[in-house]
């Protein structure tokens, strides 16, 4: 049996994974998916004080809590920078990395520098206006992939505005983080924004596979990624 975290990215919530989650049970494993501070179900928490550090928090008070064990650790989007903090704070816990079409940051590493330079532009406007200086709107959900009628009127409600601070706020490793074995999964239906990141987790000869979905492949293929995360932590 293999234990998966899977963390969101920004503006979902744990439920996000609600389609990925029973196949991965049905395989006979354990599957955890909390909702970071600050949005969603725990959108009441949120200030601009949040940011990585609590997200960071987040995941590594849940992993205790429960006192997981050899966990395949993903993370979406964002939550890339989420997942190398974990596994960085507890590598002892923390069987695998998984990264899904997500930031492969390195110490002193910000998610907004990790952008390409025209979107981390187009963010720093919109927190500037409606953000209202402390928060990122919710993007459009056709720029990442979703096309299907019913898939944007199961996202669009449940999404909320994401703490900026999360995206300014620089990742500190001390390097227990690279003990720990990394996976790389591409989202390759839309602009792809993160092949970056895969061309960079390729370069550090870690596992990269395709998924033929856009962004949110735990909406739009759930069964195509859930056999990619099964493939990825036996690999």
């Amino acid at each position: 049996m293999t234990t998966f975290v899977l963390v969101h990215g920004a503006w979902h919530g744990g439920w996000a994974w609600q389609r990925v989650v029973p196949t991965l049970r049905a395989a006979g494993h354990e599957v955890h998916a909390p909702t970071l501070t600050g949005v969603s179900d725990r959108a009441h928490l949120l200030s601009p004080a949040v940011g990585l550090g609590t997200h960071v928090q987040d995941v590594v008070a849940l992993i205790e809590a429960y006192d997981l064990q050899d966990v395949v650790l993903v993370g979406h989007s964002y939550a890339g920078q989420v997942v190398t903090g974990v596994a960085d704070r507890i590598p002892e816990r923390v069987g695998k990395r998984v990264y899904l079409d997500a930031f492969v940051g390195d110490d002193g590493d910000a998610a907004i520098d990790l952008l390409p330079e025209t979107i981390a532009a187009h963010y720093r406007e919109s927190v500037a206006g409606p953000g209202f200086g402390w928060l990122i709107p919710v993007r459009s959900l056709t720029v990442l992939g979703v096309t299907e009628e019913a898939d944007l009127g199961w996202l669009s409600p449940r999404l909320t505005p994401h703490p900026w601070l999360s995206y300014t706020e620089p990742l500190r490793l001390s390097g227990g983080h690279e003990t720990v074995p990394a996976a790389f999964a591409e989202c390759t239906s839309w602009m792809r924004v993160f092949q970056p990141q895969a061309e960079k987790a390729a370069a550090r000869g870690w596992p990269v596979q395709h998924i033929a979905a856009g962004h949110e492949a735990m909406v739009t293929a759930p069964g195509e990624l859930a056999d990619c995360l099964l493939k990825l932590a036996g690999a």
